[in-house]
């Protein structure tokens, strides 16, 4: 095994810091950007959704392209690619501007979750992959957990422009050590075998899309987030609108509640390494700590029922908090049924169909009904869905064949 792999693991998670940042950038800075550019909650929805159109559609090929040039080539691009587009959003001059910019970023972003899997997959066992997906995964949480008071930060002191360009150009620092840890012998850089051989390493598009484990995981993974992304996206707005609280306070609870999530994330997947460690059976567990996660991130919704200000706030945190003990094991669940790039790749899709729809819809029911009300009841329709996929959909015996033989 590399003596660099937890090294390379932890800088993936800050990465993902990064990448988290450059997405939740436009969430701290729209309340400013909104009122230049005249835009309703609707068109708020749309520039706010359209980060995922590009990064959804990137998906299967950059998982494609990161099984065939590996992971070392990809991610430098893609660092390069949204680093800069994010920094040019001070160009912005209306919606359309913004929204180009926007898919700019989510297309270099694309390479980065199969990349990052890849590489975990390449050097790390069962029963340490759990941790190290949890570690990696705590980036997506501390990104939004930073991003989100920082950007406020940086848009109250400084303005929307002089965020953006810190934000962007600043992501470019994290390639030095990339460059430098993962030389392009390393086995996560070179190209991996796939199909049906007894050495192939991932399974391939269409095999994957035969297997009803594949759509529960499709299905899942949606609904998974569908809850994240309307909390990125809205929920800073929710404490403003439904509390009255300022840009600066607003944003410090999205980031307590990211930061937990993050915490939750890590020793929910340290926990399963544990158990699965003694000879539990590796699926099961891992399965039970994602249908929990569901089950706590679904209190959020009995905030709907309640007048008490302080208890909407707590279900809100707890609930996203509570979601980090599926966080590290939904992903690591994947690469123990189904190696390789290219089903993380689909099940990034999946996640990130949700960040087209998510924020559209929650600006669309907000002009239609006047409240959160609505969004937040959806949340909860969609987590319900989540459990049932993961109960009923994601079993082994639903795994191609070629993929039983890479269990390990």
């Amino acid at each position: 095994m590399n003596s660099k792999r937890w090294y390379v693991v932890c800088w993936l998670s800050l990465g993902m810091v990064i990448a988290y940042m450059d997405r939740v950038n436009l969430t701290s800075a729209m309340p400013e950007i909104a009122k230049n550019l005249h835009l309703d909650e609707e068109q708020r929805g749309m520039a706010l959704s359209a980060f995922f159109w590009t990064y959804t559609l990137g998906q299967i090929p950059a998982g494609m392209l990161v099984d065939k040039r590996g992971v070392r080539l990809l991610y430098t691009v893609g660092i390069f690619l949204w680093s800069i587009a994010s920094a040019l959003t001070v160009l912005t001059t209306g919606l359309w501007a913004l929204i180009s910019a926007r898919l700019l970023v989510g297309l270099g972003e694309s390479v980065v979750t199969s990349s990052s899997l890849r590489y975990i997959r390449a050097h790390f066992a069962e029963n340490e992959r759990g941790f190290a997906v949890g570690v990696y995964m705590t980036g997506t949480k501390i990104g939004p957990a930073i991003g989100l008071p920082l950007a406020g930060f940086l848009v109250a002191n400084y303005g929307w422009q002089a965020m953006f360009l810190i934000m962007g150009l600043g992501s470019l620092l994290w390639l030095g050590p990339w460059l430098g840890w993962v030389r392009g012998d390393d086995p996560a850089a070179l190209p991996t075998v796939v199909g049906n051989a007894k050495n192939a390493e991932s399974v391939s598009l269409a095999d994957a899309l035969r297997s009803r484990v594949m759509w529960g995981i499709i299905l899942g993974t949606y609904c998974y987030m569908y809850f994240v992304y309307y909390c990125m996206t809205w929920m800073p707005q929710y404490f403003q609108k439904t509390h009255g609280m300022s840009i600066e306070k607003s944003n410090w609870f999205g980031g307590v509640s990211f930061g937990g999530m993050a915490l939750v994330a890590a020793l929910g997947g340290w926990a399963a390494d544990r158990i699965i460690a003694k000879g539990a059976n590796a699926i099961l567990v891992r399965r039970s700590f994602t249908v929990a996660g569901f089950v706590m991130a679904a209190l959020q919704t009995l905030s709907v029922f309640t007048e008490s200000k302080e208890l909407m706030i707590g279900l809100t945190v707890a609930s996203l908090c509570g979601l980090g003990l599926a966080t590290a094991n939904y992903w690591a669940l994947t690469q123990t049924l189904m190696p390789g790039a290219v089903p993380v790749a689909i099940q990034n899709t999946a996640a990130n169909l949700a960040g087209i729809v998510a924020p559209w819809l929650t600006g669309w029911m907000i002009k239609q009904t006047g409240s959160f009300d609505a969004p937040i009841k959806a949340v909860g329709i969609w987590l319900m869905l989540g459990i049932f996929a993961y109960v009923v959909l994601v079993r082994r015996s639903e795994v191609p064949a070629e993929a039983a033989l890479q269990h390990s």
